[in-house]
């Protein structure tokens, strides 16, 4: 037996879509310039020790555990969305993104902290990633709650117009 959805108001419909639309433009925007930072500058100021081409290697890798960590940052957070709501889980994640990459962009470097520098990278990378996955599929579901029946679709795509437009 399914229950029918409360009908919400065009007012909430539109709060919800902007912020889904600014939530996840913001977090992407975040989850992408890690990218440049791996492509640029971290390969030299967090594999110091490493060849040219290995630690462009390991810097774009640090990268590539971001996307890693969307896979299960969806699925905890997605349940955790169920149970306590989406609104909580969404500002949790946008607030960890936003945390994560200020830490990144003040964190010490390999001739500072050694192979901490590194290994923290990573770590905040990693959280990134978790807060990315759990951006997609909460915005995603929350914006289809909202919309009215038959405007599900085109209301929920705001969220994967979003993610392009912060590339």
């Amino acid at each position: 037996m399914t229950q029918a959805q409360p009908q919400r108001s065009t007012s909430d419909l539109v709060k919800a879509a902007v912020s889904g639309w600014l939530g996840t433009a913001l977090e992407f925007m975040d989850f992408q310039l890690y990218s440049l930072g791996a492509a640029l500058v971290f390969h030299e100021i967090f594999f110091p020790e490493q060849s040219a081409a290995m630690a462009l290697i390991l810097a774009m890798g640090t990268y590539g555990a971001g996307y890693i960590a969307r896979i299960v940052g969806a699925f905890i957070f997605g349940r955790m969305g169920d149970s306590i709501g989406r609104k909580k889980v969404l500002f949790i994640t946008i607030t960890m993104m936003g945390i994560c990459t200020t830490l990144i962009g003040v964190l010490p470097t390999y001739a500072q902290i050694g192979i901490f520098a590194p290994v923290l990278l990573v770590t905040l990378r990693i959280i990134q990633g978790l807060g990315a996955g759990a951006e997609i599929s909460g915005a995603g579901t929350m914006l289809a709650e909202y919309a009215p029946k038959g405007k599900r679709g085109i209301i929920s795509s705001l969220v994967a117009m979003a993610q392009t437009a912060a590339r």
